[in-house]
């Protein structure tokens, strides 16, 4: 698999021609609804042709390059040419398929109104389906999702569902308040663990995820006793235990997203640990990439010293934003799909841009006479942060949300990595 960025005057037509490979083909890896309006600085995604005929100008070595393989492995899928300084117009050389990057776990979270078409397209690529979520309330009861159509997809197609519980107050966003009555009192939390076994026997989960956040520094000691009492509850009964953890850079990081999520416990206890590498940029706060990669380095250089590597499931946001600019404190950015960030660029006419530190694409445009700016993810940044995966030895990835179309996301990632399968 390729990237191609989009310049001046290029066409899915033309584009294919410098590859060898079918227009088709093209569309359907990057699941373009209107080929015809590319825009400047747009990634593609080009899947590998098996073979390719030699062009005016190439040469062994151009050729490794353009579709990203070693010199030595095209030599050796072309025994037939003896001399490697000499190829001709016209000749027809064996591409090699691309090694695989590695095996790696791969998290979805979903809402339950996922549209179950997408759902299907997405399966072959996941480990785990993370259904989101029951609330908890403050007597121990959960509250009810129509979760079943999931379970029964995900089983179907080798994916080990997961049951999700979070601390969001009915109507509102995650309370403090409401973990805080959680992890103080047994009675509490004997009646929710009952409720969750109760849960994951009746519906056929896999396994537990437990997203609380906010949780206050005071309780972060309660917090890690209610991570072991759940453990030692699931694990001999068979069931995973995930955890998910706000995106910290030291173990001191002050703030209430962070202080009570203590890392080497969660570690320690959990099968797996969820990194919430995002939201740099986000609804409230000024324009800026939403998972940028120098931000997302720092935190997973300090997650494995406090996190055995193989634990960690490095999160990704599916999804960008658009801001109105000048930044003005209380507005809100919208949220948009990477899909549609692009839909968005070619009707604007904006070229899309590329922060080679953030490693995400960007772009300007004006409307009603504001300017905007757009963040978003593509097939570039999606790269850059599965390299994160090999370099730091680490256990996988999870996507925050699997609710949008993201096609090209998907075709790199099944090019270049295999998915773990525990079903």
């Amino acid at each position: 698999m390729v990237i191609y960025v989009v310049k001046p005057g290029d066409s899915i037509y033309s584009i294919s021609q410098i590859y060898g490979v079918s227009s088709a083909a093209i569309i359907q890896a990057n699941g373009l609804t209107n080929p015809d309006r590319l825009v400047i600085g747009q990634a593609l995604v080009i899947p590998l042709p098996s073979t390719y005929t030699v062009k005016s100008g190439d040469s062994l070595y151009s050729i490794s390059r353009m579709f990203g393989i070693t010199l030595t492995a095209l030599q050796q899928a072309n025994p037939q040419i003896t001399n490697p300084a000499r190829i001709n117009i016209g000749q027809v050389i064996n591409i090699p398929p691309q090694p695989k990057l590695g095996t790696i776990d791969v998290n979805g979270y979903a809402f339950p109104n996922i549209n179950m078409e997408l759902l299907q397209s997405v399966l072959p690529d996941l480990t785990y389906l993370s259904i989101f979520n029951y609330e908890v309330k403050p007597d121990g009861s959960l509250s009810t999702i129509n979760d079943t159509p999931l379970i029964q997809a995900a089983r179907a197609g080798g994916v080990a569902p997961m049951m999700v519980i979070t601390n969001i107050e009915e109507g509102g966003g995650f309370s403090s308040e409401l973990g805080s009555t959680i992890l103080n009192n047994q009675a509490v939390q004997d009646t929710l663990l009952n409720n969750v076994v109760q849960t994951l026997q009746s519906k056929n989960y896999y396994g537990l995820d437990i997203d609380f956040e906010f949780i206050y520094p005071s309780d972060r000691e309660a917090y890690n006793a209610f991570l072991r009492k759940t453990a030692a509850l699931l694990k001999p009964m068979g069931y995973t235990l995930t955890t998910a953890v706000a995106p910290k850079v030291s173990a001191s990081q002050p703030g209430l997203l962070y202080e009570a999520h203590d890392y080497p416990v969660h570690g320690e206890v959990a099968d797996h640990v969820i990194i919430m590498t995002y939201e740099w940029g986000y609804t409230y706060g000024p324009a800026r990439a939403v998972a940028p990669l120098d931000q997302v380095r720092r935190v997973i250089q300090y997650a494995v010293t406090a996190i055995p590597s193989q634990k960690i499931l490095m999160g990704i946001p599916n999804y960008g934003y658009d801001w109105t600019l000048p930044f003005v404190q209380g507005s809100a950015a919208r949220t948009l799909s990477n899909v549609e960030a692009v839909e968005q660029a070619a009707r604007v006419g904006a070229n899309i841009e590329f922060d080679i530190t953030a490693q995400s694409p960007y772009y300007y445009y004006y409307s009603g006479g504001k300017r905007h700016a757009v963040w978003f993810e593509d097939a570039r940044s999606i790269r850059a942060k599965l390299l994160l995966v090999n370099q730091y030895n680490l256990g996988g990835i999870s996507y925050w949300t699997i609710n949008r179309p993201f096609p090209q996301n998907w075709s790199y990632l099944g090019a270049r990595y295999n998915t773990r399968k525990l079903l």
